[in-house]
């Protein structure tokens, strides 16, 4: 990493769980400052969330609201965010439960599913890629 790179990273404020503080912007430049601002272990498994969305969707948008990255196909409705916390990195599908097989995460909102990404767990790609096609071909959630 050069210095500027690691000047920009100390200055990023991480909040509760390690998630990053970054201002809210559209396009891959914002969550490649997300990603560059996570801490330690969990930015190896959001680098590879966000390039199996890529890969899956390649005209995927994104944006960073809420100091979170979201995924869609116009810019205005997403399907799928990412989110650091102290343990895990959560990846919340908001049709969760549309998808084949349903996210084993629960939420307190209808329809939304979430997937914890644990240090030791890593990631099934295969699955993460259903899920992400699934999710994309669903109607976005306006945010």
């Amino acid at each position: 990493m050069n210095k500027q790179k690691a000047e920009e990273k100390a200055s990023v404020k991480l909040l509760s769980g390690d998630n990053p503080q970054i201002a809210k912007g559209f396009g891959n430049e914002p969550v490649a400052a997300y990603i560059e601002a996570v801490p330690g272990w969990k930015q190896a498994i959001v680098r590879e969330i966000d390039d199996t969305i890529v890969a899956a969707v390649p005209a995927v948008q994104k944006a960073v609201k809420w100091n979170t990255p979201l995924y869609g196909l116009d810019g205005t409705t997403w399907f799928a965010s990412v989110h650091c916390f102290k343990n895990f990195v959560r990846l919340t599908f908001f049709r969760g439960t549309d998808l084949e097989p349903v996210p084993a995460g629960p939420s307190k909102v209808a329809g939304v599913r979430y997937h914890d990404v644990e240090e030791a767990a890593g990631l099934d790609r295969p699955l993460l890629t259903q899920w992400i096609r699934q999710a994309s071909a669903l109607p976005g959630e306006k945010m």
